[in-house]
């Protein structure tokens, strides 16, 4: 039985290993980072996310309000058993990354949804592809000094899914991850990267006019990738406070992704 548990831990090792070694050679994981630095240096691009600033702010300090009042006390209580002493620091640091996966998952489906796809849409202007954006959208010519948000007409159909309880359980569940020193936090980050990844290229999905089968091909080609992409982009939402604004940020990195894509496949 311990020969056969060894084996399967060695192969475990060395399929997370060429995985990995997949992330990092695709440099996909760089993009959200790209992103921050796009996001800061083109204005126009902050439109979007400037308009909804102030009711996401107030949702994030509702939720972290309500989580230390209702969570802190009986969290810090069982934390006290691992952690000792130090069960009030671990009890509110993982309190401030359940509110900011609360407020993020939220704020996605209820208040930004329409901004993120301004943002992807605008970023992909800026970047000279009109065209593959008005498959999905009214764009507007290249004149009269207008920039790439204000170009932006009428949208089509939007890709972004609905609330989805179960995504919001499956992140909750996963958190107590955190709790394991260096080790938990890695596993948390790439389950969930994992997951999301391919959703921030949802946009780009549906311009290209892709069904699910044509999508599920070309994510699972591309899995390291998106991968890579999905964990530095959820590392970076897991900042507490600071969560939307890399939510916005991530959606250019993605967006500039694309573009570079679309340059490579003509």
């Amino acid at each position: 039985m311990s020969s056969h548990i060894k084996d399967a831990a060695i192969a475990e090792a060395k399929s997370v290993q060429e995985a990995s070694k997949g992330v990092l050679k695709s440099g996909a994981y760089l993009y959200p980072f790209k992103g921050i630095i796009f996001f800061a240096t083109h204005k126009d691009l902050w439109g979007p996310f400037l308009a909804r600033a102030g009711r996401t702010v107030s949702l994030g300090l509702g939720v972290t309000s309500f989580m230390f009042f209702f969570t802190y006390v009986p969290q810090m209580a069982v934390i006290a058993f691992t952690s000792g002493p130090l069960a009030a620091i671990s009890a509110g640091l993982l309190v401030l990354s359940e509110s900011a996966t609360i407020t993020n998952i939220l704020s996605r489906s209820f208040l930004v949804e329409d901004a993120l796809i301004d943002t992807f849409d605008g970023t992909l202007v800026a970047r000279d592809q009109e065209s593959l954006v008005a498959q999905g959208r009214q764009v507007k010519p290249r004149s009269g000094g207008l920039d790439a948000i204000s170009r932006l007409g009428k949208v089509f159909s939007r890709p972004f899914s609905s609330f989805k309880p179960e995504v919001l359980i499956r992140s909750l569940l996963y958190l107590p991850l955190n709790l394991i020193p260096v080790v938990g936090t890695v596993i948390y980050v790439a389950v969930q990267g994992k997951k999301i990844g391919p959703g921030l290229h949802s946009r780009y999905f549906q311009l290209k006019g892709w069904n699910s089968k044509q999508r599920d091909e070309w994510v699972e080609k591309n899995r390291a990738s998106y991968t890579g992409l999905g964990i530095a982009a959820f590392a970076l939402e897991m900042i507490p406070f600071a969560s939307i604004v890399f939510s916005f940020t991530n959606t250019v990195g993605a967006s500039l992704w694309a573009a570079d894509l679309e340059k490579a496949a003509k």
